[in-house]
């Protein structure tokens, strides 16, 4: 596994996510033991928790019976293939029939959904480029040419004096359906859920292609950012960029108005 390589991809998995150990923070002392010395950590994609670690001695469990986790066998594949992508190389797309599958569990009626707001369901990609740090100091993920043309907007609004901070990029299936899992819990129903969430499999982050941007001291996913210097700039510039602010006012889809919300179309060749 090329190391420089490795410190820049999350390799991605329908259950589990490799992650660089130096991107995460240890939850306990010896969490903070094993990562000093891990080069990559098996991260269970539904809540988060660490499953287990790659030490120069081997693989170090985190958790009881973490070689029973729905989906290690993969995981440990790519372990073991020892390969990491380059960079610039496209990744291939994950499975859908997961997420197909929880979508049934929740009730919610795919096709109708699809049908009403002309969204199609959103794939995983296998792997994602580390695009530098949101606001909040956490790992920005996107997919190799997002990553790459996000540092060029973000270096264009720069030397315009313009600072464009990304608020959050890639999130997973598992992380949209655990909000509607735990709205569900509360009691709310689905049309509730629906009416300020995308439902799961449904959002463009889902694939690494998209980022919600603000700017400094403007509050994050609000539409007073349309008010903001660095939106009349990415108005005027982010076209250059492969870049589309995906949801204007009355878009087809029904989804509320997201100045802050914009998708990297890479260029036709």
């Amino acid at each position: 596994m090329h190391i420089a390589a490795s410190r820049r991809i999350l390799l991605n998995t329908p259950d589990v996510e490799l992650w660089p150990a130096r991107l995460l923070r240890a939850r306990g002392n010896r969490d903070a033991r094993v990562l000093s010395r891990a080069s990559t950590v098996l991260r269970r994609k539904s809540d988060g928790r660490y499953l287990a670690a790659v030490l120069p001695e081997g693989i170090v469990g985190l958790m009881p019976r973490w070689q029973a986790e729905a989906g290690i066998d993969d995981a440990l594949d790519l372990l073991d293939a020892g390969v990491m992508p380059a960079t610039q190389m496209p990744a291939h797309l994950l499975p859908l029939d997961q997420v197909e599958a929880r979508l049934d569990a929740l009730g919610l009626d795919a096709e109708a959904y699809a049908a009403r707001t002309g969204l199609a369901l959103v794939a995983e990609p296998a792997w994602l480029v580390l695009a530098g740090f949101d606001r909040y100091r956490r790992p920005l993920w996107l997919e190799g040419a997002t990553a790459r043309a996000w540092q060029g907007l973000r270096d264009a609004a720069a030397r315009d004096d313009v600072v464009l901070e990304a608020v959050s990029g890639y999130r997973s299936h598992d992380y949209q359906l655990g909000i509607f899992e735990r709205k569900c819990a509360r009691g709310l129903s689905l049309d509730e859920i629906l009416a300020v969430n995308a439902a799961p499999g449904y959002s463009e982050h889902h694939a690494g292609s998209a980022l919600d941007i603000s700017a400094p001291g403007e509050p994050a996913a609000e539409p007073s950012f349309e008010r903001t210097r660095a939106f009349d700039w990415l108005q005027r510039h982010a076209g250059t960029h492969g870049f589309t602010m995906s949801y204007p006012r009355d878009n087809p889809h029904g989804i509320v108005y997201e100045p802050w919300h914009w998708r990297y179309d890479p260029p036709a060749d």
